[in-house]
């Protein structure tokens, strides 16, 4: 999407005369209207800006389950067989450089007619996508048909989502920025600093998966990484200074 940005400026020069700038559809429209009330001659001059901009942030985590199960005859030999395998599964993660803290395991153990029979459930999750493809081949190479590895769920985390609402707002602002300078110099001023910066509006939204494109008809479908767009449109006002005024 390509940003934007509206502009209103007001310009009162020593001759009290005011000019109004607004941005038109192809350019610029410039008016002149003479005062006649001489007090707008120590107005203070300057230019409205509203700058809008867009950014997109991919999936930064994924979280992978794994799961094991058997059935013996007593609970002993159930839980022995079980936590053999979870352990090869946690060292596995552990090799991988996963912490403690992304990983979580969960097991239930229920009666089948004569037969007792346990579940376990390994949830592991990743900020590197290439440590997960690899744990994910190991535990299926060398567990084979008794581990599940279930289909990698993407998200995004919190810090990247505040992340990308920050890069929202200052990409918008840095746009309103630019368009006021450009503006000023068309009217022979010298952009100023900023007298107030304000959010007007923000908007968040899943984008469509872009990746299918180019895919085999019969291959199977690739987990989707989701990504999320964020928009932002600021109003900010600069001063406007005379380029031929002297510096004191």
């Amino acid at each position: 999407m390509e940003n934007q940005s509206r502009v209103f400026a007001e310009i009162l020069p020593a001759a009290a005369r005011e000019f109004a700038v607004k941005e038109k559809e192809h350019g610029f429209e410039m008016r002149a209207v003479n005062s006649q009330n001489t007090g707008n001659v120590n107005q203070a001059r300057e230019i409205q800006v509203t700058g809008t901009a867009e950014v997109c942030c991919p999936a930064d985590r994924v979280s992978v389950r794994v799961n094991v199960a058997n059935s013996k005859e007593s609970v002993n030999e159930v839980t022995n067989s079980i936590t053999r395998r979870l352990e090869y599964i946690l060292q596995s993660v552990r090799q991988h450089g996963v912490s403690e803290r992304d990983t979580s395991v969960r097991r239930f153990l229920h009666r089948e007619a004569e037969q007792y029979h346990m579940e376990a459930e390994v949830k592991v999750t990743f900020s590197d996508f290439d440590k997960m493809e690899r744990v994910c081949s190991v535990l299926l190479e060398k567990l084979d048909k008794s581990v599940c590895v279930g289909t990698p769920h993407f998200f995004h985390s919190a810090e990247s989502l505040s992340q990308m609402r920050r890069r929202a707002c200052v990409s918008a602002v840095e746009n309103a920025q630019q368009k006021a300078c450009e503006v000023s110099q068309l009217l022979g001023q010298t952009l100023g600093p900023p007298r107030q910066v304000r959010e007007e509006e923000t908007r968040e939204w899943r984008s469509e998966d872009e990746e299918n494109g180019g895919r085999c008809r019969d291959s199977a479908p690739l987990p989707h990484i989701p990504n999320i767009r964020a928009s932002s449109r600021v109003s900010v006002s600069f001063s406007l200074r005379d380029r031929s005024r002297k510096k004191l």
